[in-house]
C-alpha cells in the first residue's frame, strides 16, 4: 500500500506533513489544557468543592486519553508526536492559567479551554478531510461532539 507517495496507509504524504503539524499544535493544546484542568483539580476551593473536584478529575483523565489517540493518529500517518514540555509551550494555543483557586473562575477557565480545543480541531478536520484523511478528521470530529455538550454544561453551572 505504502509508496515513495504514500505513507503506510495510503495517503499522500505530501499533504500529511500540514494535518501532521496541525495535529502536534493540537497536541500541544491539549496538554496546556491538561496541566491547567490538572491545575483546578488540585486547587479548587469553596463552596462547590465537592461538585468540582471530582468533575475536573473525570476531565483531566479523559484528556489524557485523548492526548495518546492524537500521539498515535500522528504516528500511524508516519509523523512523529511532539513529546517536550518546550514543545507543547511553543505550539499551544491555550495559555497556562496558574493560581487559579475560585471554583467559576476554574469552570471559566476549562469553558475557555474547550472552545479553543473545539476551534483547533474544526481547522484539522477540514484540512484533513480535504487531504482525504477521513481517520484523522473522524477522530477530532468525535471530540469536537462531547466538548460541545461540556461547554454547555458547565456554561450551565455558571448560570
Amino acid at each position: 500500500m505504502s509508496t515513495d507517495n504514500t505513507n503506510q496507509i495510503g495517503l499522500e504524504k505530501a499533504e500529511m506533513g500540514e494535518v501532521i503539524s496541525k495535529l502536534n499544535a493540537l497536541l500541544s493544546s491539549y496538554h496546556m489544557f491538561y496541566i491547567n484542568v490538572r491545575g483546578y483539580h488540585w486547587n479548587v476551593k469553596g463552596e462547590h468543592f465537592f461538585s468540582l473536584h471530582p468533575k475536573f478529575e473525570e476531565l483531566y483523565n479523559a484528556l489524557q486519553l485523548q492526548i495518546d489517540e492524537i500521539a498515535e493518529r500522528i504516528l500511524t500517518l508516519g509523523g512523529t508526536p511532539l513529546h517536550a514540555y518546550s514543545d507543547f509551550a511553543q505550539h499551544t494555543s491555550i495559555k497556562e492559567d496558574k493560581n487559579v483557586h475560585q471554583g467559576n473562575t476554574c469552570v471559566k477557565g476549562v469553558v475557555a479551554g474547550l472552545q479553543t480545543l473545539i476551534e483547533e480541531q474544526r481547522a484539522v478536520s477540514s484540512l484533513a478531510a480535504d487531504a482525504d484523511d477521513q481517520g484523522s478528521a473522524d477522530l477530532v470530529d468525535a471530540y469536537v461532539q462531547e466538548q460541545e455538550k461540556l461547554v454547555w454544561m458547565y456554561n450551565a453551572f455558571l448560570g
